[in-house]
């Protein structure tokens, strides 16, 4: 039998003693005294067992999580009290170690749940668990219901109102007296601009883009609770910019007329409304005539951009917009103070389409494959160093992957951040392949042809071929103005690490990437003339990770 011990002390001047080096002595006797294996010990110091929170006990959260991946097969503690003085929190975790065929032992109280009892007894205490939970969760689902009859909010304050309540030193104060109907009044500085945003754009003359910049340009912030991923994956809480995304869920929210939902129903609301309900009729119009078109407001039949749907910021890595002005210039742009993920050094820069769209035309017409150049591939298909390399990739993915799905049981995500941050990392792991030879030959003779190719090709046709290569290119809108990296697909990958550029041509593709990090060599970066890569040492693991 594998076991491990759980120790915790609730004060440091327990951790500054002897208490928790006599529960791991006790422990090392116990294993010795019934033959177990000691495989770890979890030390939890300054911790309390009171709190419900399983979050602020880091150590029995992660010996929790440990509890499924058949690590061991007994905890040992030394008195319960050490395990949790919580009930829930007792019944909750007595149930994850269940469903992990873990056994809990308790030296002082002599409770030994690694017999056929004890795992019975175990088994009774998760079902009462589940049901515990499930009574709270019907208790809860009433209280909400009866707050939606009521007219009282049942979830988050939307932006533009406010509680009349306040939180100081963990006590509820009121803020107003008397108070509001609904519990919530209209913010003063966040109601107005909520109220001029659904005019703007009620009068079919402005953006969601455009309004999002607004909203960040007069210092205003989301009021965003949950962890989200920032640029380089990190989980961060707290306001954010506003994006076309967080504009559009205020212009649908029927909150702001008085409304309120609760499940599918519409019901009124105690509070007093910010627009009127004939405005909100005329926004949900405007958006929906506008829905799955271009976001600029210039009539036009078609607009091409060569690079829409795989040009990216190469400071941040996050994609970047296509957008046509009214006098006709068209630009691959990030809007000013938009973006959700924190500051990007590029912010509010632009490039024109035609000027990233002529550099890429120069790249693909400078491509040359030498006479060996299948040869070459193959070889590089069969190197033991690259096929160790993409496997090691790959499961670095799955355990991002792993853990959003954690965060999203959690709660931490919503359901539409969690498919989209979900099918993002799935896609990652599709790049993450060694590409069979065939595959591999089939898109070199696909290179071989390019310029050919490209020369004969429509503005749409010459867009398909670079979807079908790349999955992304990297634009610099802050210093160069100029496209510094593209990422191939997979079976293009080992093409571009053979391939060499047109003599003359005043493109480099520089085949092997400046740094020696391996991520790095899913990207290739490329260069014309003189003009430097702004982002070689500082900012290339950041874009890689998008």
């Amino acid at each position: 039998m594998r076991a491990v011990a759980y120790l915790r002390v609730s004060s440091l001047s327990q951790v500054e003693g002897h208490s928790l080096s006599a529960q791991e002595r006790l422990f090392y006797e116990l294993c010795k005294n019934r033959g177990w294996e000691p495989v770890q010990v979890y030390r939890e110091e300054g911790r309390s067992a009171h709190n419900e929170s399983v979050k602020k006990r880091p150590v029995f959260r992660l010996l929790l999580e440990d509890a499924g991946k058949d690590i061991f097969d007994i905890v040992v503690v030394h008195t319960l009290d050490r395990w949790s003085r919580n009930l829930k929190v007792t019944l909750e975790s007595l149930t994850t170690l269940a469903r992990g065929n873990v056994a809990l032992v308790s030296i002082s109280e002599n409770i030994d749940y690694s017999t056929p009892q004890g795992r019975l007894f175990t088994q009774m205490l998760g079902a009462f668990a589940e049901y515990f939970s499930d009574a709270l969760a019907n208790h809860v689902s009433k209280g909400l219901e009866q707050r939606a009859v009521d007219g009282r909010h049942t979830g988050g304050i939307p932006f533009g109102y406010e509680s009349c309540w306040v939180e100081k030193d963990g006590e509820r104060h009121r803020r107003c007296t008397p108070e509001h109907k609904g519990g919530v009044h209209i913010h003063p500085q966040e109601g107005p601009a909520v109220a001029e945003l659904f005019k703007q754009y009620a009068t079919g003359t402005t953006t969601l883009s455009q309004l999002a910049g607004w909203l960040n340009r007069q210092g205003f912030r989301t009021r965003n609770t949950k962890k989200l991923p920032d640029a380089q994956g990190n989980l961060s809480a707290g306001p954010r910019h506003f994006t076309t995304s967080s504009v559009r869920i205020i212009l649908h929210n029927p909150f702001f007329t008085g409304m309120l939902k609760h499940r599918k129903e519409v019901m009124p609301g105690a509070h007093k409304p910010v627009i009127s309900k004939e405005v909100f009729d005329q926004v949900e119009l405007t958006l929906k005539r506008n829905s799955g078109r271009s976001e600029t407001l210039t009539p036009a039949p078609a607009r091409h951009y060569l690079l829409k749907g795989i040009v990216r910021c190469a400071y941040c890595g996050m994609p970047l917009w296509a957008e046509t002005y009214r006098n006709g210039t068209r630009y691959y742009r990030e809007q000013y103070g938009s973006r959700s993920y924190g500051d990007c050094a590029a912010r509010g820069g632009s490039i024109p389409c035609e000027l990233a769209d002529s550099q890429m035309g120069s790249l693909i017409e400078a491509i040359v494959l030498g006479p060996d150049w299948l040869e070459d591939v193959l070889a590089r298909l069969s190197l033991k160093d690259e096929v160790s390399r993409i496997k090691e990739l790959r499961q670095l993915a799955a355990e991002r992957l792993r853990r959003l799905g954690r965060a999203y049981v959690d709660g931490l995500y919503s359901d539409g951040d969690y498919h989209r941050q979900k099918r993002t990392l799935e896609m990652e792991m599709e790049s993450l392949v060694t590409p069979p030879a065939d595959a591999a030959a089939e898109a070199g003779r696909m290179i071989e042809n390019l310029p050919e190719l490209w020369a004969a090709a429509g503005p749409e046709e010459r867009r398909k071929l670079l979807l079908t290569m790349l999955d992304a290119v990297y634009v610099d809108m802050k210093d160069s103005r100029t496209i510094v990296a593209i990422k191939p697909k997979a079976p293009f990958r080992p093409i571009f690490q053979v391939a060499t550029t047109r003599e003359g041509s005043g493109v480099m593709l520089l085949n092997e990437p400046p740094d020696t990090d391996p991520e790095a060599h899913r990207c290739f970066w490329w260069r014309r003339g003189r003009v430097e890569l702004p982002v070689q040492k500082r900012l290339h693991r950041d874009m890689l990770q998008a």
